[in-house]
């Protein structure tokens, strides 16, 4: 979340990134790459986050769905038991979008001041 703070101002700014109509990724959807990467699980990383297994699918699959290359590859269960993984293409993504999410900062920042001589 993209979020530039003073003595009395702060700039919230939650980007979001529409294809088609329907969220691609914004901060919700980033918080959970990083999860299931640090996790290696999808459960794990909604477990973390908590939500529900189904939410976090759900949420993986609009990612997948919506970029030219999933974001997420996911293994079944088995001997060696299941997991996820950030692709390539799915740290890219998150990378560029965590980069987005800095330059947001910067400029918000430079209206902190200009806000605070104007609040109460």
């Amino acid at each position: 979340m993209a979020r530039a703070k003073s003595e009395k101002a702060t700039i919230d700014l939650k980007p979001r990134v529409i294809s088609k109509g329907e969220r691609a990724i914004g901060p919700g959807k980033a918080d959970l790459l990083e999860h299931i990467d640090a996790a290696g699980s999808i459960s794990a990383a909604a477990r973390a986050m908590g939500m529900s297994y189904s939410r976090a699918w759900a949420l993986v699959d609009v990612m997948n769905r919506a970029f030219k290359q999933p974001l997420v590859e996911s293994a079944t269960g088995g001997a060696r038991g299941g997991g996820a993984t950030l692709t390539g293409h799915g740290r890219e993504v998150l990378a560029l979008y965590r980069a987005m999410q800095a330059t947001l900062d910067a400029a918000a920042a430079r209206f902190t001041p200009e806000f605070d001589k104007k609040l109460k």
